[in-house]
This record gives C-alpha cells, sequence and structure tokens, in this order.
C-alpha cells in the first residue's frame, strides 16, 4: 500500500517535473495573466486557485515580477512582490490561515505569464 504525499511533497514534485511549459493557461476571466503548465497544476492539485488570484489581483506594471510565498507558524502566510531578489518589497500581504504547504515558494510573472521559477 502506498502512503499518500504530503502537500509539500506533492508541490516540491510539481516543481522538480514543470520545466518550461508547453501551453499558457487563462485561470481567471477576470485576469489578463497567463499562467503556465506548472502554475495551472499547482492551482488544480492543491487547490491554490487562490493564491494566482491573490498574485493577479494586484495588477502590478513591473514585467519582471518575483512572488514568495512564506507558509510558517501553522496556517499563516506572507505574499510579498519584489522587482528582482535583492530588491526591497513593493506588495506585501499577511495572509491568516492557508492550507499551502510549509516553506518559502517564488513564482515569477514576467510580462504578463506567471510562472514557477523551474519554468523560467
Amino acid at each position: 500500500m502506498q502512503a499518500t504525499k504530503s502537500r509539500k511533497e506533492l508541490m516540491n514534485e510539481i516543481i522538480a517535473n514543470n520545466y518550461g511549459t508547453s501551453a499558457y493557461h487563462k485561470l481567471s476571466p477576470f485576469s489578463p495573466v497567463l499562467c503556465t503548465d506548472g502554475v495551472t497544476q499547482m492551482a488544480k492539485e492543491l487547490g491554490a486557485f487562490w493564491l494566482v488570484d491573490a498574485i493577479t489581483s494586484y495588477n502590478r506594471r513591473e514585467p519582471f515580477q518575483v512572488w514568495t510565498l512564506e507558509v510558517k507558524e501553522g496556517p499563516k502566510a506572507v505574499l510579498t512582490m519584489r522587482e528582482d531578489s535583492d530588491q526591497p518589497a513593493k506588495v506585501t500581504q499577511k495572509i491568516g490561515c492557508t492550507d499551502f504547504p510549509e516553506g518559502l515558494w517564488a513564482f515569477y510573472l514576467i510580462d504578463g505569464i506567471l510562472m514557477l521559477t523551474s519554468e523560467y
């Protein structure tokens, strides 16, 4: 009998298996942002459409954005956007409760396409 994967193991597997994308997906009819195969898989398998919505709802104009989600202290998280990893945060949103896996997760939003860092 195979043990069920943890949500963290599933997220790490999604990252490991997605490098580049074969298609772009529109996950929200209200957002102009397109998502890669990896982000789409993450949203579906982890129920993380809320994360895609949170990132895209800011409608920032920077062509290159680094978004991080740091999940710790039980179900609490902080979503942050920087223009590059060494720059100060331009967006910070505290999330009071989430079932997203614990850890520090990074995403790129480049010219209107949201992707896992492994897909860049």
